[in-house]
């Protein structure tokens, strides 16, 4: 698979279908994601989000011209020993992940044909974390996240840009399905302290209402 250096701090990217030019000038309708949020169509359109630790995962179907993404992020502050696709954060990722496939496969997709593309897991709010934290890595939890159930639902990964320090701009097109990305030093920040108060909230609200009671994941 080629590897492309795209703008930034220099981690490569994964993939021939993650593009560098701006997409948004071609006419096509556009729905932007936010934490929490997915969206999945068969027309012709571009899916924009902004991403820190917060992954998104781009999914189609060339055939069924089929296209969705989502927008989430594991309400967990450490990844410890136990299997991540086992743990309680995962399960929500785990359900953040079938509610986009399952509305796919509602537009005629097939699981078979699915094709993923997956971004974000940036080291942003861990560069807030204090050096007695060295677990306090929630893009690399989201990221290992990512690819474990992509592989274990058999769903190839044809391209990727995660991990790293910077913020990402994306945005999904069809009907070619490439990724057009932009990383983002300026508003690290202020991505940062958007995501630490949605993880506060969701960390909060889960020991409130105890670990088998329903979570938001975001």
């Amino acid at each position: 698979m080629p590897r492309h250096r795209l703008p930034g701090d220099g981690t490569p990217g994964r993939g021939k279908a993650v593009r560098r030019h701006n997409p948004l000038n071609n006419g096509l309708p556009r729905r932007v994601l936010h934490p929490g949020e997915y969206y999945c169509s068969r027309g012709p359109m571009v899916l924009s989000t902004l991403l820190g630790s917060c992954v998104s995962v781009c999914l189609y179907d060339e055939r069924a011209g089929a296209m969705g993404m989502n927008h989430f992020l594991l309400a967990e502050r450490r990844h410890d020993r136990t299997p991540l696709l086992s743990s309680e954060a995962g399960r929500y990722g785990i359900h953040a992940m079938e509610l986009l496939v399952n509305r796919l496969l509602a537009l005629g997709a097939q699981r078979r044909s699915l094709r993923a593309k997956a971004f974000g897991g940036a080291n942003v709010l861990g560069v807030h974390a204090s050096a007695t934290e060295p677990a306090y890595r929630i893009g690399e939890v989201n990221v290992g996240f990512v690819r474990e159930f992509l592989a274990r639902d058999g769903i190839p990964l044809v391209a990727e840009d995660l991990g790293g320090s910077c913020a990402r701009q994306v945005h999904f097109t069809s009907p070619d399905y490439a990724v057009y990305l932009r990383r983002i030093r300026s508003q690290v920040d202020q991505v940062a302290a958007e995501e630490q108060r949605y993880l506060d909230r969701s960390l909060i609200e889960r020991d409130r209402r105890g670990s088998k009671a329903p979570i938001d994941y975001w």
